[in-house]
């Protein structure tokens, strides 16, 4: 065992020292010791509950033989971090998270992990880490939250409260009806509750084959999560005794069936960032080009808030995440053969699934799928040749071709000050520039302005553009990641207010109206912006991050 470097021989005497000062019997020192990575924390209402998921995890380790031992991560809640400073830091939190969690494996010897996270970086930062330790290794998320619906009959979420701030400000709400929604649209602990990053990271972590079913959909108040926690510790040691790891499951063909299910459901566009980056660690190439080529292909299924009425539960009653992996292997959109924290195939997993299904109309048919084509379109062009992202799904009909007006903003406080003073108007592209990985730095998710753009009524008639990113709760023609970033030169520095824009998401393109010629003047005219007073951490972040279409990873060779 790996964990007999810390506990076997005379010579380990010490360190078995520390272990029985810490409770340990020898019957427990002498088990295989299994590393429960806890990201609980009183700060972030999808993880204020997950004491209680470990509890049950443990309970299943020491059921079957192993002997338990739990340390925590950090994790930061997207929803407080957003409109401000703060959220400089989530996206760069996730290399935290991937890097703590090497530091205390390596440190302790682990034989086996349990990964538990819930929310936005902390997922993709764990599967990094799992990827990159290849221990045997098991997630189990602590679920999504409920949704409830208000009295018109409206399912509410987080995001119906950020669009109620921009229909206030619009005076097409009252401040009552504000704080109605307030007190409603986050009624329960878990991730927010429509397809938005954290329910979809934790929904790809089935796909991948990291986790059980149930997983991504399973409701936090729901006991059968608990359930679900005890089978994860139990399971854990099954995969010890089989010696399967994660680079066993985590491999090509997993990550393609990721990417389709990731269509499928209509993921947030971070999905792409994290899928690229969990990818690097375990050694396998994704580009956005290949992502494409998988959404040309696939079906969109699903149409899960931001992109539609249904949330998370609606999802769980309708046969969960596998139920989506099904429909998509009868069309032979899933590699069936490919193993998983089981045990067993995919394949195997589906034939042996007790589907529960009381919800027949938020998983579409094959021969009915809302569209032909994936949830997630890269967009080239003269604007971003190295790719742009856009929720394809979530995008009103009407703006997947348009052509308007650049407003341009060199951050996304301007930005939002301008909308909610009436300045934008219909037909208009927004353009938000220097919130990139490495110019914002963090590369800053833009909750707040494209709600404030949907509260305003402005969804189906405004456009907004950025090399920062969007939370997975956003709706409408925003797309982000645009690679090169300013900050590193790329075409966004150098738009200028009322440039024209070209937006055709159907043909993936993506145009900036000016003459090469225009364009070599205005290099030579416009200074690059850079950061100079960044200090701690995000200043070595900065430095070391790639851009957004490599998956925002760090150079772990950086100076």
């Amino acid at each position: 065992m790996n964990s007999d470097n810390i506990k076997k021989g005379i010579e380990k005497a010490p360190q078995r020292s520390l272990l029985k000062a810490m409770g340990y019997t020898d019957n427990d020192i002498s088990r295989p010791i299994i590393g429960i990575v806890n990201s609980f924390n009183e700060i972030v209402p999808g993880h204020i509950h997950l004491q209680n998921i470990s509890r049950a995890v443990k309970d299943g380790v020491l059921a079957a033989g192993g002997t338990p031992s739990e340390f925590n991560v950090i994790g930061v809640c997207d929803g407080l971090a957003m409109g401000h400073q703060g959220m400089k830091y989530s996206l760069a939190s996730r290399e935290l998270i991937a890097d703590s969690i090497e530091c205390m494996v390596m440190a302790h010897c682990f034989d086996a992990l349990v990964f538990i996270p819930n929310c936005d970086k902390i997922v993709p930062g764990m599967l990094m880490a799992a990827a990159r330790l290849n221990l045997p290794s098991i997630f189990v998320s602590g679920g999504p939250m409920l949704s409830l619906e208000d009295r018109n009959g409206i399912s509410l979420d987080l995001n119906s409260a950020f669009e109620a701030v921009g229909s206030f400000k619009n005076n097409t709400m009252t401040e009552f009806d504000v704080c109605s929604i307030e007190e409603n649209c986050c009624p329960s602990c878990g991730s927010c509750s429509g397809m938005f990053t954290a329910n979809s990271m934790n929904c790809l972590s089935e796909a991948i084959g990291m986790a059980l079913s149930g997983n991504g959909s399973l409701p936090a108040v729901y006991a059968k999560r608990i359930r679900l926690a005890k089978t994860a510790g139990t399971q854990i040691m099954e995969l010890l005794k089989k010696d399967i790891r994660p680079r066993d499951i985590m491999t090509t063909d997993a990550f393609y069936s990721a990417l389709s299910v990731d269509m499928a459901l209509g993921c947030s566009t971070n999905s792409i960032l994290h899928l690229m980056a969990i990818a690097n660690e375990a050694g396998i190439k994704l580009d956005l080009q290949l992502i494409n080529n998988i959404s040309e292909k696939t079906p969109n299924l699903c149409k899960l808030a931001p992109a539609g009425k249904h949330h998370m539960q609606d999802l769980y009653n309708a046969g969960g995440v596998y139920k989506v992996i099904d429909t998509l292997a009868k069309g032979g959109f899933i590699k069936e053969s490919v193993m998983t924290v089981t045990g067993m195939t995919m394949g195997e997993n589906l034939k042996s699934e007790p589907f529960n299904i009381t919800r027949t109309d938020v998983i579409r048919k094959l021969d009915n799928p809302y569209s032909p084509t994936g949830g997630i379109a890269v967009l080239f062009g003269s604007l971003a040749p190295s790719g742009g992202v856009v929720k394809r799904s979530a995008v009103a009909p009407e703006m997947l071709v348009h052509t308007g007006k650049a407003r341009v903003f060199e951050c996304e406080e301007d930005a939002i000050t301008a909308i909610y003073g009436g300045e934008i108007v219909k037909g208009d592209v927004v353009v938000i520039r220097y919130e990139g990985p490495s110019g914002g730095p963090g590369m800053r998710e833009m909750l707040s302005p494209t709600s404030a753009i949907a509260g305003m009524g402005l969804d189906k008639d405004v456009a907004l553009i950025t090399d920062g990113r969007f939370s997975g709760a956003t709706r409408g023609a925003a797309i982000g990641h645009i690679s090169p970033e300013a900050s590193q030169g790329g075409p966004i520095a150098y738009v200028c207010e009322g440039d024209m824009i070209s937006i055709d998401i159907p043909n993936k393109k993506l145009e900036l109206l000016v003459s090469a010629e225009e364009m070599e003047k205005r290099k030579s005219e416009i200074n690059i912006k850079q950061k100079d007073n960044l200090k701690g951490y995000i200043a070595r972040y900065a430095k070391a991050v790639s851009s957004a279409d490599k998956g925002a990873i760090v150079n772990k060779y950086a100076d």
